[in-house]
């Protein structure tokens, strides 16, 4: 009875493992024409072109930053009457 226990849990363990294996769908990939070589060095030339033309980031683009107070600055509090809030 173990035996067969045995080799019921091996036949599924080696189930998953064959599971595991890549199909093969499709057309198998055919050599390139060396026009299909030009076409994609042009294209590769012409993206690395298009990168040349993006400009450098600048200066951060925070919309909030001219009202949120520098890090560097310390904000003090104004010494008034008790009780009422600064204007």
């Amino acid at each position: 009875m173990r035996v067969v226990a045995v080799a019921v849990v091996f036949l599924a363990l080696s189930g998953m493992a064959f599971a595991q294996s890549v199909p093969t769908y499709g057309e198998v990939d055919k050599d390139k024409s060396p026009s299909d070589i030009a076409a994609e060095k042009a294209a590769e030339k012409a993206y690395h072109k298009s990168l040349g033309n993006i400009p450098d980031k600048g200066s951060s683009s925070d919309p909030w930053g001219a009202v949120r107070p520098d890090q560097k600055t310390t904000v003090t509090k104004s010494k008034g009457k008790a009780g009422t809030a600064p204007n």
